[in-house]
């Protein structure tokens, strides 16, 4: 018999897990479920349902941090940080569009974005969710609160355990709120796009862009079939490649930068630049990932040193095909493809590994990812790392066991 329990209280979270490690009774740990399809595919029929730990409980423009429960859904975040003209700047992504979550819509929560350690084309600039994580309050496998950080980043001292849980995927204990930094949003953003470069050609000058002193926030990089499905009618009209590159901040200043991205970039090909709208449009197409035939059902996230990126992508073309597009300046790909029993995961982890990159497996069917690791396999002592703290953590592989490591 299957058993939800929905706490809408910390008190009441700590009462559930209790329990459950009383019990030997595992909990799939859910907040919006906007990436329920997201790490192993594990079944464990009880289900901690942390919807009723919702709300924002203190937010300090002057002090750019906010804290919220940990089910907040992010929408509800960004609509409040919008009337103060401030932003997450680690552009949380919306998972719901991958994995079809309330009409593709759900940008899940909060504490979902940070444990999962999630980020935005502005990651190249800004860093990761964990790098905007000032602290929290939670409870551990073992039935015990306890909490690190504060509300700002001096407060963070001996064991930075806001590092650990980001990324944790809810294994190691539950956040019942978060707090974390805000920043300005950008007065003006505009986008420059290069038309036609291939591969090796947007590598170089995706390079170019970022090591040049123009602040660029973002860079990606469209091969054709990817360009065509944007919903940004002249980057889908194109007929060939886009290499864009983002830049934010003052107008004068944005002005500036862009025409000096356009001397630099000219030699790559024909020039052109999307203004505010547009620019909103298209990164939030890259960031969601958007740009893929619905009919592929498989999708890997690669992670690779920028400059392997155009020669891993020709491997796997000759090899498995399918579709990619490129973010963070070429270190991030993007590969989509149709249903393979395996998800070619040998085939894709090899293509990475002679560049010292990694692999996950983000979008497959439950059965595929019961038998295929969907994150990259650890090396021994790295495996035997983990294996220690989720013990300390959660001995009695209360939450989420196997979404993560087979076998928890």
């Amino acid at each position: 018999m299957t058993k939800t329990l929905k706490p809408e209280t910390a008190e009441q979270v700590l009462d559930a897990i209790k329990w459950a490690a009383g019990e030997g009774m595992p909990l799939a740990v859910r907040g919006q479920g906007s990436k329920d399809g997201f790490g192993r595919a594990v079944d464990i029929p009880h289900c901690l349902d942390l919807t009723g730990l919702s709300g924002i409980m203190a937010y300090e423009p002057s002090e750019l941090y906010m804290t919220a429960l940990a089910a907040t859904p992010v929408a509800e975040i960004e609509a409040a940080l919008r009337q103060n003209n401030q932003q997450m700047s680690f552009e949380p992504p919306n998972m719901g569009i991958l994995y079809g979550g309330a009409n593709g819509e759900s940008e899940g929560s909060i504490g979902g974005a940070i444990g999962c350690n999630l980020a935005g084309p502005r990651r190249i600039q800004a860093g990761a969710a964990r790098d905007h994580f000032l602290g929290f309050n939670a409870v551990s496998g073992r039935g015990e609160v306890f909490k690190s950080g504060g509300t700002v980043v001096k407060n963070v001292t001996g064991f930075d355990l806001s590092k650990l849980l980001a990324g944790s995927f809810g294994t190691l204990a539950v956040m019942t709120d978060v707090t974390f930094k805000v920043m300005p949003a950008a007065e003006k953003t505009r986008t420059v796009l290069i038309l036609g470069a291939d591969d090796v050609g947007a590598m170089v000058a995706m390079a170019a862009s970022l090591g040049s002193a123009n602040e660029v926030s973002a860079v990606a990089h469209l091969p054709e079939a990817a360009a065509a499905l944007s919903g940004v009618s002249y980057v889908a009209a194109a007929g060939q490649a886009v290499t864009a590159v983002r830049v934010e901040g003052p107008g004068p200043s944005v002005e500036h930068r862009c025409r000096a991205l356009t001397a630099l970039l000219k030699e790559f090909g024909e020039i052109e630049e999307l203004h505010s709208e547009n620019s909103a449009l298209l990164w939030r197409e890259i960031r969601d990932v958007r740009l893929f035939d619905a009919t592929d059902n498989q999708i890997w996230r690669l992670s690779v040193p920028p400059a392997a990126g155009a020669n891993v992508v020709a491997s796997l073309s000759s090899d498995i095909g399918g579709r990619v597009f490129y973010d963070w300046g070429g270190g991030l790909i993007w590969l989509s493809m149709g249903t393979l029993s395996d998800a070619g995961h040998e085939t894709v982890r090899a293509a990475v590994a002679d560049t010292g990159g990694h692999a996950t497996l983000i979008r497959a069917d439950a059965d595929v990812r019961q038998r295929v690791p969907v994150f990259e396999p650890q090396a021994t002592v790295l495996k035997d790392l983990s294996a220690r703290v989720k013990q300390g953590f959660d001995p009695n592989g209360v939450l989420n066991p196997g979404r993560m490591v087979e076998g928890e």
